[in-house]
């Protein structure tokens, strides 16, 4: 049976990652990749990237822009920047990228081939093919300009593209998985389904094989200005007969608002992680707790980034929630708090690196902090989205809060506008 990925919709935003941020999605994103490796493997590792729902859940958690086009960027590049000089280790690879890395993609993989000893002249081709595939195949109206292929000493691979549309304002997000893959041209991804925006192209769906094999036909037996004469000579065709839809797979859209919103969170899972955070037993946490500067916002940041690695992919339906570890850069949902994502970096490094060493406890004890947070989530209760954010926003400074306007400053020198 063919593995299934899928894709996303998320608006269109310009602008750049700032340096400080950069530097530290590289390093948030290298030791998630790490602890879910050494938790899970490879596999499950490159599952992830391919779940539209967690990708962007994962970009969230980083302090990247909760919804926008712009995780899908900044996510392959942290990871290309991070993976790489552990690559001997993790055995994971990242290739590719936005504009012209995305070209290098396929000399990049014949490298890897003669590397690793796999066929890059196969993988190459395969890049190649799934670039044309939701370019040509399938014509949604956007255009590609973002290619990223993960792969895996083993050759299992992961591919997350993206195209725009400026008419629309909106960027689409691909996801591919080698995993039981069997065909290119017959269904390969999840299924291209969005908001209604008219009749699309898919020669990839199954119900167009005959289509597929009608074109070869013609090409072979016309040529191209046989098939020109002959289409001139049709009178438009009836519409078909509806056929049956194919089951729905992931699909994610965003909201074009950036602010974030109650209603863009599921609150009973966001109260589960708080509740978690502030009642993480201290036996469990002990060692957690010693490390300077480790505190109740610290573990709070934690508990999200616990589900981000421990989570089952039903958790992810509300990438806006995990906003709520490290904020964004643009101030939404609040400033990115650079003190305690420096320490969640600090600590998790902490735990990945005692857990390779055969000292897994603190690993365990943020393994259990998802647990609890799930169990928690059937009764607990906190605050309101709207009074959580405030209390945050309110708090900045004192976390070191940072945007791409700035330090945040203290509240009172925040000038008053009546003044």
């Amino acid at each position: 049976m063919t593995r299934r990925a899928g894709s996303a919709d998320l608006p269109l935003h310009g602008g750049r990652v700032p340096r400080w941020l950069a530097e530290r999605m590289t390093r948030l994103g290298t030791v998630i990749a790490e602890a879910i490796v050494l938790e899970y493997g490879r596999d499950e590792f490159l599952r992830r990237l391919a779940h539209p729902f967690w990708f962007q859940s994962f970009g969230a958690v980083m302090g990247m822009d909760w919804h926008s086009s712009g995780i899908t960027t900044s996510v392959l590049g942290a990871l290309k920047r991070g993976l790489a000089p552990r690559a001997g280790e993790l055995g994971l690879h990242v290739c590719g990228g936005r504009g012209r890395h995305s070209r290098q993609t396929p000399h990049e993989l014949i490298g890897l081939g003669e590397q690793l000893g796999v066929d890059g002249a196969a993988l190459a081709r395969t890049s190649r093919l799934i670039a044309k595939v939701d370019s040509a195949a399938v014509q949604d109206g956007f255009d590609l300009y973002l290619h990223g292929f993960i792969l895996a000493d083993d050759g299992h691979w992961v591919v997350v593209q993206q195209g725009m549309s400026d008419a629309r304002g909106q960027a689409r997000r691909y996801h591919w998985l080698s995993e039981g893959l069997q065909s290119f041209v017959e269904a390969p991804h999840a299924a291209i389904d969005g908001l209604d925006q008219g009749i699309i192209v898919n020669l990839t769906d199954r119900r167009a094989a005959a289509s597929r094999q009608g074109q070869l036909d013609l090409l072979g037996s016309l040529g191209p200005d046989g098939i020109e004469r002959r289409l001139a000579e049709i009178d438009p065709p009836a519409a078909p007969c509806p056929a049956p839809l194919q089951p729905m797979l992931p699909h994610l859209v965003m909201p074009d608002h950036h602010d974030v919103r109650a209603e863009d969170i599921v609150a009973r899972r966001l109260h589960g992680n708080l509740a978690a955070a502030a009642d993480a037993a201290p036996d469990d946490f002990a060692d957690l707790l010693l490390v300077p500067g480790v505190g109740a916002r610290t573990i709070r940041a934690l508990a999200l980034v616990a589900e981000v690695v421990h989570g089952a992919p039903c958790r992810f339906s509300d990438p806006a929630r995990f906003s709520i570890a490290h904020g964004g850069k643009d101030r939404h949902p609040f400033p990115v708090p650079i003190k305690v994502y420096d320490r969640t970096i600090d600590t998790l490094k902490r735990a990945v690196a005692q857990a390779k060493l055969g000292h897994a406890e603190e690993l365990a004890a943020i393994r259990r902090l998802d647990d609890q947070a799930r169990r928690l989530e059937r009764h607990a209760t906190g605050p309101s989205v709207e009074a959580l954010l405030a209390e945050e926003r309110g708090r900045s400074h004192a976390y070191g809060g940072r945007s791409v306007y700035g330090d945040e400053p203290a509240p009172a020198a925040i000038a008053d506008p009546a003044s």
